[in-house]
């Protein structure tokens, strides 16, 4: 008996040793699961500089995916209810959408300092009042890249002048549903954010014989096609057209006088995110003056952070193709949720790219 009760006594020790070893034991890779962060973003949208530094300062690994269009990004998020990745960059179309949806969390704007450096005039937009789901992350511009030693700029002045029949086979379009369909809704002085499906379908019709000019649809990097001379002419977003206009000044970016799309990508966490602690940390990092305007500087995008303005040098912020003019900027027009209309775009952007 004095045998069994030691056994059980010892038993009785080890069993409380373990109840407080093994939580410790365990601390460590539960603090290593915070110490990670999964990124879904467009291709080419964030310096790989940046993920480092910001590993750096926190210890926090970022694991990036990149997407090529909204449609895929929603897509993957609708498959998942939202789970597998703790940061999306979605359009400001689709932000509404996937709130409504419940795909994204509520941004708890205590948890963000920063916030307060972004513009005003970028915050409570209609897409999202409030910014109940995102935080503004970039914004520009969809028009027309020329390549100036091919094609008379002069002569490509409105999205009407991409019919003429010499510029057939040599036209990059984005695989940007709004965009695109944008184009065709301008050129008939509608709204890009129309929810007219008479006008969305005369926009398509405009498109489809458009369709066989194009060489190829591409939004991981358009910019590769129109420096190869693969293209001459391409429907492209500001910050590609920049970096291609770096690499060859012959590269002009034009906007045409019918107007054009104006966009704002954001950041959101999705309700699925597993590492929602380390998406504040990072958001917040990204609100930073001296990252977003090293983030805005290096992608070719405009900043909607008032402080990172201060840290642009005067030669960027003059550049008409990240800040357009103020004659151009007044025919832009950003765009917004279109609400259950998505549906009958889809449709048509489905047919367009199909045809």
């Amino acid at each position: 008996m004095r045998t069994t009760l030691a056994a059980l006594a010892a038993k009785a020790l080890l069993l409380c040793a373990l109840a407080v070893l093994l939580p410790a034991l365990a601390a460590p890779e539960a603090r290593a699961a915070k110490k990670e962060l999964f990124l879904f973003i467009w291709s080419e949208y964030i310096p790989d500089a940046v993920l480092a530094d910001f590993r750096k300062q926190t210890g926090i690994r970022v694991t990036a995916t990149t997407y090529d269009s909204s449609e895929a990004m929603y897509s993957k998020l609708k498959l998942t209810g939202g789970a597998g990745y703790d940061i999306v960059v979605p359009s400001a179309d689709y932000v509404m959408r996937m709130g409504a949806e419940g795909l994204l969390l509520r941004i708890d704007k205590a948890r963000l300092k920063n916030l307060r450096n972004i513009d005003p005039k970028f915050l409570d937009r209609p897409f999202d009042p409030g910014n109940a789901w995102s935080v503004p992350y970039m914004w520009g511009t969809t028009a027309l890249a020329v390549n100036s030693a091919r094609v008379d700029p002069k002569a490509v002045q409105s999205w009407g002048d991409l019919w003429r029949p010499e510029y057939k086979g040599r036209l990059l379009l984005p695989n940007d549903m709004r965009g695109v369909l944008g184009m065709g809704l301008k050129l008939q002085g509608r709204s890009l954010n129309s929810m007219s499906e008479a006008e969305v379908k005369a926009a398509f019709e405009k498109l489809l014989p458009l369709m066989d000019a194009v060489k190829v649809f591409d939004s991981d990097s358009p910019k590769q096609a129109i420096l190869s001379g693969e293209v001459d002419l391409a429907v492209m977003w500001n910050g590609e057209a920049k970096v291609a206009a770096e690499e060859d000044p012959k590269i002009v970016y034009v906007y045409p006088r019918e107007g054009f799309s104006m966009w704002m990508d954001n950041l959101s966490i999705p309700k699925g995110a597993k590492n929602a602690d380390a998406a504040y940390a990072f958001i917040d990092y990204i609100l930073r003056p001296e990252v977003s305007a090293r983030i805005c500087s290096e992608m070719g995008y405009a900043t909607p952070n008032k402080a990172a303005m201060a840290r642009l040098d005067a030669a960027e912020l003059a550049n008409p193709v990240i800040y357009p003019p103020e004659d151009a900027y007044a025919r832009g027009e950003f765009e917004g949720n279109v609400g259950q209309a998505v549906t009958f775009y889809e449709q048509y952007w489905t047919r367009l790219k199909t045809r």
